[in-house]
C-alpha cells in the first residue's frame, strides 16, 4: 500500500460511520481484492477496524483508529486526497510542497504493532513514467488548475496527432488526468467527451460563462469511460503471424493490444492486434520481416502499400547520393 493509498483509505474510513468494500474501493480507485490486502494491512499494523461480512456487513473504523487531520490546512488536506501520482507528477501539478508538509505532520500517526518491521513506505517507491518517455512538453499541468477550480469553459487552441495545424475549440472541462506518464485535460466538447493531451494545447484562454456539464457525470466516471475505450478499441481487427522469439516484445509493446491465438508452425504464432481504425496496421511495421499480416484484406493491402512507399523513400535517396557523386 502506498502512503497515498493508506492515508485515502483511512481518511474516507474517518468520513463514515461505516462502508462496505465495494464503496470503499470505488472511493479509492482501486480494485475491492486490492482494498481487502489493504484492509488486513492495517488490521495487523494495529488499527482498530471492525470488518463484518454478508448483506448487512461493511468497515468501520472504531474510536482510537482516528487519523487526525487537525493540524493540516485545508490545501494539506485537499492535496492528501490525491492519490496515484508519483513526487514528479506532483511537481507538475504545484502539490508537492502541500503534499510534503501533509505526509510530515500524518506520518506520526503511525504505530506499528511490531516495531522491528519497516514502514510500507520505507519499501516501496512508485514511478508512473512509462519506459523510454521523454520530458513532458506542452502546457504544464498547473497552468490550468486555477481555471479549472473556478469551474469555468476553456477555449483551447488544441492540434491533434493527424492535423498539421492547431485549431480553437470550445471546452466544457471536468480536470485533468495523469495517465501512463501524461497529462490530459478531460472535458466535454462539442457535446461529446474527450481526452485532451496537454503536450498537443498550444494556446487557451478561459470564459466568463460557467462550464456546461451533464448531469450526474463526474471527472472519474468521464475519464474511466474514455481509456476504457483507448484501451479495447472496438472498430478494427488485424490477424497476422508472428516470430515467436518477438513475442515477448509484442507484448510490451502492444499491451492489451495484443491477443495470442494460437501457434502457427514451429517458429510462429498466430496473433490478433485490436486498433481503432485501418491506420493502426503500422503498429506491426516495427517487427519488419518478422511479421505476416494475414487479414483482414484491406490491412494486407494498407501494409503493401507501406512497405512500397518506404522502399520508394529510401530507392530515392541512395540514387540522388549516387548521382551527386
Amino acid at each position: 500500500m502506498t502512503p497515498d493509498r493508506f492515508f485515502s483509505l483511512l481518511l474516507t474510513l474517518q468520513s463514515r460511520e461505516t462502508m462496505t468494500t465495494a464503496d470503499l474501493a470505488a472511493q479509492v480507485g482501486v480494485s475491492v481484492r486490492t482494498v481487502l490486502r489493504d484492509l488486513q494491512w492495517l488490521q495487523e499494523a494495529g488499527f482498530p477496524l471492525l470488518i463484518r461480512r454478508g448483506r448487512w456487513g461493511g468497515v468501520t473504523l472504531l474510536p482510537g483508529g482516528l487519523v487526525d487531520t487537525s493540524r493540516l490546512t485545508p490545501g494539506e488536506r485537499d492535496h492528501l486526497a490525491l492519490y496515484g501520482l508519483d513526487d514528479t507528477q506532483r511537481e507538475q501539478l504545484g502539490a508537492a510542497a502541500d503534499t510534503r508538509r501533509a505526509h510530515q505532520k500524518m506520518r506520526s500517526t503511525l504505530r506499528l504493532s511490531n516495531t522491528d518491521v519497516l514502514p510500507l513506505s520505507a519499501v516501496v517507491t512508485t514511478d508512473n513514467r512509462p519506459w523510454f518517455s521523454r520530458d513532458t512538453e506542452g502546457l504544464p499541468p498547473a497552468a490550468l488548475v486555477g481555471d479549472l477550480r473556478r469551474g469555468v469553459r476553456l477555449r483551447i487552441c488544441y492540434r491533434r496527432s493527424e492535423d498539421v495545424e492547431a485549431t480553437w475549440r470550445v471546452t466544457d472541462p471536468y480536470g485533468l488526468l495523469a495517465k501512463a506518464g501524461r497529462w490530459y485535460l478531460v472535458a466535454d466538447s462539442a457535446g461529446r467527451p474527450r481526452l485532451h493531451a496537454l503536450e498537443r494545447i498550444v494556446g487557451w484562454e478561459s470564459m466568463r460563462a460557467a462550464r456546461r456539464l451533464r448531469p450526474d457525470v463526474t471527472l472519474e466516471s468521464v475519464a474511466s469511460e474514455l481509456t476504457a475505450h483507448w484501451e479495447n478499441p472496438e472498430a478494427f481487427q488485424i490477424h497476422a503471424e508472428l516470430d515467436s522469439n518477438q513475442l515477448s516484445r509484442a507484448r510490451r509493446v502492444l499491451g492489451r493490444r495484443l491477443t495470442v491465438r494460437d501457434t502457427a508452425g514451429a517458429q510462429r504464432v498466430s496473433i490478433t492486434v485490436t486498433g481503432r481504425d485501418l491506420e493502426d496496421v503500422r503498429l506491426l511495421l516495427q517487427f519488419g520481416n518478422s511479421v505476416t499480416v494475414t487479414g483482414p484484406s484491406e490491412a494486407r493491402e494498407r501494409i503493401r502499400q507501406l512497405a512500397t512507399q518506404i522502399l520508394q523513400m529510401y530507392s530515392w535517396r541512395d540514387s540522388a547520393g549516387t548521382s551527386d557523386g
